[in-house]
């Protein structure tokens, strides 16, 4: 067993064997309230390579008061396409009857991102499993890609979703972030890489997840990795902030409203950098519940009482040049422009992909974040940290660094 406590730092779930050899990346993180409950998922590869991605393991971590305790890791075995390996884990947690979908992409052996870009020929799938007991058991593989995609596939160079979480709304609707490299015009029938974009957008369901539906494309900027989270809004039945990856130097942000499927508005954000060619990043919302007093020195805009009712946390990377620092930053005031506080160092020195959970109950406002990061590389190790709201907003406040950046190197036993 590992425990993660709050205060004690990071623990890590999933450790390379061997530089360049068995490595685990790509994280995605869940909680489930009833039972209390993380899920904690990513691939496994037979190197750091995308190409060798093989199957996509998971961890299970119970969470009692402010610690949880991680039981061993396990092989998701239906999560398997033959012929395929599987990538980018997406799960999102129905809470009317409490089934997890975990979504995810088959992509045909030995075919790269790259070679489908190039070539304009699509080899992925969009697959699902489900689980109806908090993951002891998963169902049988169900591929979705006829049936939702259907003839737009013949313009999708490639698509992936998330990864990290998806997202269930006050309304019920059930929310998977994807994107899509789209072909835009063919020449002679074929494809040209000068005109395939990349583009966000997502799949939904509105209906517990019986049926699935594609959004429209997010086609004004470019942009790949994507998550979502919903904004409480007087007035509105729901606002969903999307947060995308983009080879542009910052992150876009996007809005959806009124339960839609298509963004409405979208922008560069230049207070959240991305290195180069970009990085995944993460973003969840919360509705603040700490005494006064820890809000000091916190962005207030005036409007933002009436605006919104919800807060954002976002993790990334925060270096401009490479993949290292990751930050967790808070925006008090997610639909005014400028209002992202500087970040909170949780980890310094090589880091990467990383997914954010929040637990409420009752009062206990908790944050679980599971993300890349090692001493040489961001592929040496997955790790996983707790905290509390309160902890997040004072050291966002002071702007001071983890002081548990280099705690604990627990190994999976």
């Amino acid at each position: 067993m590992v425990e993660a406590r709050v205060g004690s730092g990071k623990v890590t779930l999933f450790c390379q064997e061997a530089p360049g050899g068995v490595t685990y990346r790509i994280p995605a993180l869940l909680y489930l309230p009833h039972g209390s409950m993380f899920l904690a998922f990513a691939e496994k590869r037979s190197s750091f390579k995308d190409e060798d991605a093989e199957f996509l393991v998971m961890r299970r971590g119970r969470k009692e008061g402010t610690s949880v305790q991680w039981g061993p890791p396990e092989a998701l075995t239906t999560a398997i396409l033959p012929g395929h390996r599987t990538m980018n884990p997406c799960p999102v947690y129905e809470r009317k009857s409490g089934k997890v979908f975990l979504f995810f992409i088959c992509v045909q052996s030995h075919v790269t991102e790259w070679q489908q870009i190039k070539s304009g020929r699509n080899a992925a799938r969009l697959c699902y499993v489900s689980s109806q007991d908090g993951g002891h058991a998963w169902s049988r593989l169900t591929d979705l890609t006829n049936q939702v995609i259907g003839e737009d596939l013949r313009n999708w160079a490639t698509f992936a979703v998330g990864p990290g979480h998806g997202l269930q709304t006050s309304s019920g609707r059930l929310v998977i972030p994807a994107y899509t490299y789209y072909i835009h015009k063919r020449c002679f029938g074929r494809s040209l890489l000068c005109w395939t974009k990349p583009h966000c957008f997502i799949f939904y369901s509105d209906d517990l997840g019986q049926k699935w539906v594609q959004g429209q494309l997010l086609k004004n900027l470019r942009t790949t990795e994507c998550q979502v989270a919903e904004i409480t809004c007087p007035g509105k039945s729901e606002v969903l902030y999307c947060s995308a990856r983009s080879p542009d130097k910052s992150r876009v942000e996007a809005f959806i409203s009124d339960h839609g499927d298509r963004f409405e508005e979208s922008s560069l954000c230049k207070e959240l950098c991305e290195p180069p060619n970009g990085c995944q990043g993460s973003v969840v919302s919360f509705s603040p519940t700490p005494e006064p007093s820890e809000l000091v020195g916190l962005h207030f805009p005036s409007a933002s009482i009436e605006s919104s009712r919800s807060c954002l946390v976002f993790s990334h990377p925060t270096n401009r040049c490479k993949r290292i620092n990751l930050g967790i930053y808070v925006n008090t005031s997610p639909l005014d422009k400028g209002c992202w506080e500087s970040p909170w160092m949780l980890y310094e020195g090589p880091c990467g992909y990383s997914d954010l959970a929040v637990c409420e109950e009752g009062r206990l406002l908790l944050f679980g974040c599971l993300f890349e990061c090692g001493v040489s590389s961001e592929c040496e190790e997955i790790a996983f940290q707790l905290f509390t709201d309160a902890e997040l907003l004072s050291n966002v406040r002071k702007g001071c660094p983890c002081n548990a950046s280099s705690s604990s190197e627990e190994q999976v036993l």
